[in-house]
């Protein structure tokens, strides 16, 4: 046999790979995760997990199509579509299968959608980290417009014409806005009448507008109604949702879009199969399977995600009323299982005492000094000086999954020792924090 020639001397590539940062919200995971393993006492709030089991009936849907492994149409299954269709049409938006396109999860179909169109994206400031983090990636710009007070999730109608208009004056091609019904960071609900202000300058902007609704299920009073911009743009708005939130299947990684009808739809239709075809193929087939189970709503989980509901606003709830005695803005969530608090409140005495001037610097003492896991609100594009954060307490529900059934089951959700707990942890973290003098030491574990 041949001797092997001598490889060349080793020489530095020309060239770095493009960087780009991991989501904040999967950085904070890992954070806390490294804390657990040091053995430290923490509060992970800073992932956006739902924390709840999966149903079983799920499972069993999922078990039964195990054997299921061939490709199947790009769009996702004749099954699973008109499932879909059928999810939207109970909720006032009547939907055609041929509208619906599947993919491995929603954060993909947002991906694909931003890449079919092309141009740069309207953000609500605050927003989901992933919307301007994809529109980069998909070469383009996101154009932050500021929210409503109170309002998350929709870019002021106010603030709208003139984003848009100053962005078009310095040559960038503005083509969509994206708004989240309810909202991720805010845990809030924007009014009807702000949807019906957005869609009707999207009319007069030539904007298409993107609605995540992943968190239309998770309203906490039951019978307020979701605004979609659907019911009021429907040539020109595209809705989106998944599994992960509202049945916290986030693993399974499956979502749906429901297209607009009409040319423009339709058009749009081909470029996101386009993308899809080159990127994924076809979104997994067990899980579509399951996933047309889930969407066509039989009793035992519309049950299932009537008793999630309830505790995302018990603990939620609970959790606001912690920050608010230690002195902050708090909004009253309002849906899924967010808040947003602002400690701009005790601004003076958190910088004298602990050196933080701005949201970083917060959540980082938070995470370094107390355990407490959440994200500062400059990662979903607020002002960093601004001392927001986003807060996800549905971690808290159990270590186990009996102890999250048992939260399910319960009709005083936060008075269990378990949640008890970690809410008398974050108010002595918050007391500390806010309202003794810093002695240079955390509270004890």
């Amino acid at each position: 046999m041949p001797a092997l020639t001598p490889a060349a001397p080793a020489r530095p590539l020309p060239f770095a790979p493009r960087p780009v940062p991991l989501s904040a919200t999967l950085a904070v995971n890992e954070a806390i995760a490294r804390k657990k393993r040091q053995g430290v006492r923490v509060l992970p709030m800073g992932f956006g997990e739902a924390g709840i089991p999966i149903h079983p009936a799920l499972t069993r849907e999922l078990e039964a199509a195990s054997g299921r492994g061939a490709y199947g149409p790009v769009a996702g299954s004749a099954a699973l579509r008109a499932a879909a269709a059928g999810y939207w049409s109970r909720r006032g938006l009547p939907t055609d299968p041929s509208a619906v396109v599947a993919g491995p999860g929603s954060k993909p179909l947002l991906f694909a959608l931003l890449t079919a169109l092309g141009g740069d994206v309207v953000v609500a400031a605050p927003s989901w980290v992933s919307y301007a983090a994809q529109t980069s990636l998909a070469g383009a710009e996101a154009v932050p417009v500021p929210t409503v007070a109170g309002e998350g999730g929709v870019p002021d109608p106010g603030l709208l014409a003139d984003a848009v208009t100053r962005a078009r004056a310095r040559g960038r091609s503005v083509r969509a806005v994206v708004v989240t019904l309810p909202d991720n960071p805010t845990g809030t609900l924007a009014s009807e009448d702000t949807v019906r202000r957005l869609c009707s300058l999207a009319r007069e902007l030539d904007l298409v507008v993107v609605s995540d609704e992943i968190y239309r299920d998770l309203v906490h009073a039951p019978d307020r109604a979701v605004p979609s911009p659907a019911r009021f743009a429907p040539e020109r708005t595209v809705v989106t949702t998944a599994l992960s939130k509202s049945l916290a299947a986030g693993g399974w990684r499956l979502g749906v879009a429901r297209l607009p009808e009409g040319p423009f739809g339709r058009a749009l239709r081909d470029s996101v199969l386009g993308v899809a075809s080159e990127v994924w193929s076809s979104a997994p087939a067990p899980m579509q399977h399951a996933a047309a189970y889930a969407f066509a709503e039989p009793p035992e989980l519309v049950e299932h995600v009537a008793r999630s509901r309830r505790l995302h606003a018990a603990v939620t709830g609970a959790v606001a009323d912690r920050f608010a005695a230690a002195g902050a803005r708090v909004v009253r969530p309002e849906a899924a299982f967010y808040l947003y608090p602002d400690l701009g409140p005790v601004r003076e005495g958190l910088r004298a005492r602990h050196g933080v001037r701005t949201s970083a610097d917060l959540t980082g003492l938070l995470l370094e000094r107390y355990g407490v896991g959440v994200l500062p609100g400059s990662v979903f594009g607020d002002a960093p000086e601004a001392l927001r954060m986003r807060v996800a307490p549905s971690l808290l529900y159990g270590e186990d999954d009996e102890q999250r059934l048992a939260a399910l089951a319960s009709p005083a959700p936060a008075a269990l020792p378990w949640i008890a707990d970690g809410l008398d942890r974050l108010a002595e973290v918050l007391a500390d924090l806010t309202e003794t003098a810093h002695r240079g030491e955390a509270v004890p574990a």
